[in-house]
């Protein structure tokens, strides 16, 4: 276990199904986390050829999952939902990628999930709303993404979130058991950094920031 939490199965239960009590009593004000700005300030993707085993599993991928999913959510639709792939069900889910890849691609294909000891694929699956657009719930999908590598990195793993040909091809997204009217958010490969990641050129943020 990669984060000293007292019991991760049980904090998972407790962020899915929070009690009255519970609730009520976690309003207050919001605290200064020191090591939340330092996680943010260094977060950094691995690429998938560096992920490693162990990746979150068990508890840890129990609390993570749970963690993402307290993403800004307009309306409480939960317009996302989770298909983990992991052990033998890397091979399946390729397998089911080869049969539905153009010819030229189906090698690769079957190899996609292997490359990581963990993938959750994040699928936005919109709801019917008249208060909520489809926008919004989309933006809701890619945050829980962002949830997903923030929470494993603070777990102590490393990952990147990628989208790759399968999430822009009608074929391989039935293939993955997508309905018609759903999106594949992201693949979010999680594992173990097998060195450390190095440090980017990031866009100007200062640059990029204009007033009223």
């Amino acid at each position: 276990m990669h984060l000293d939490l007292p019991d991760l199965a049980h904090a998972a239960e407790r962020l899915q199904h929070p009690q009255p009590t519970a609730r009520k009593s976690a309003r207050r004000p919001a605290r200064e986390s020191a090591e939340t700005l330092a996680l943010l300030s260094q977060r950094r993707s691995t690429k998938v050829a560096q992920l490693r085993a162990p990746a979150p599993s068990g508890a840890d991928l129990e609390a993570l999952i749970a963690l993402a999913a307290r993403a800004p959510d307009h309306g409480k639709l939960g317009p996302w939902r989770f298909v983990v792939i992991e052990g033998e069900g890397r091979a399946r889910a390729g397998a089911a990628l080869e049969a539905a890849a153009a010819e030229e691609r189906r090698e690769s294909a079957a190899m996609l999930f292997a490359r990581a000891p963990l993938c959750v694929m994040v699928v936005s699956s919109p709801k019917p709303s008249a208060k909520v657009p489809e926008w919004e719930q989309i933006l809701s999908a890619g945050a829980v993404c962002y949830g997903l590598l923030i929470g494993a990195h603070a777990m102590g793993y490393a990952g990147c979130w990628l989208t790759e040909w399968p999430a822009f091809d009608a074929r391989a997204r039935a293939a993955l058991g997508l309905a018609d009217d759903e999106r594949i958010a992201g693949f979010v490969y999680l594992g173990s950094a097998a060195e450390p990641p190095l440090e980017r050129e990031r866009a100007e943020a200062a640059q990029r920031i204009t007033r009223f």
